[in-house]
């Protein structure tokens, strides 16, 4: 068997584990893109809409290693591997409109973001009010 080749799937050598560790960085390259950041724009009534979102992404890889003996008509398996990963986020952020040969910008109202914010800034006025509760009673 050519070390080239694969048992069960799994390359056996360098060259194999390296075709196996570049396909998430094809990956990525084809998902992060400004194409993902700026939408198609929308026309309507004279208005059109350009999407902005922010994209974000991370890859990962693990290799590994083994070994193939013949044993007569028969082969002994052994080793370990490893894998690989993609990640990718898209959040929206807002929205350029044209209109009349002027452009603005529209954020987007992030809810989450907002309710998370409320509940740090309870979180710390709750705390303050008890630091002041606790220095009262000295």
């Amino acid at each position: 068997m050519d070390t080239a080749q694969q048992t069960n799937g799994t390359p056996t050598d360098s060259a194999g584990l390296g075709a196996v560790a570049s396909m998430p960085l094809r990956t990525a390259r084809r998902l992060l893109h400004v194409r993902r950041a700026f939408g198609e724009p929308v026309e309507r009534d004279g208005v059109t809409l350009v999407p902005v979102a922010r994209v974000w992404g991370g890859t990962g890889y693990g290799g590994g290693d083994g070994m193939v003996e013949e044993v007569g008509d028969e082969a002994a398996r052994s080793g370990s591997g490893g894998g690989g990963g993609l990640g990718v986020g898209v959040t929206p952020v807002g929205v350029y409109v044209v209109k009349g040969g002027e452009v603005r910008w529209e954020p987007a109202f992030d809810l989450n973001r907002a309710i998370i914010g409320g509940q740090i800034l309870g979180a710390i006025a709750v705390l303050a009010i008890a630091r002041a509760l606790r220095r009262r009673r000295r």
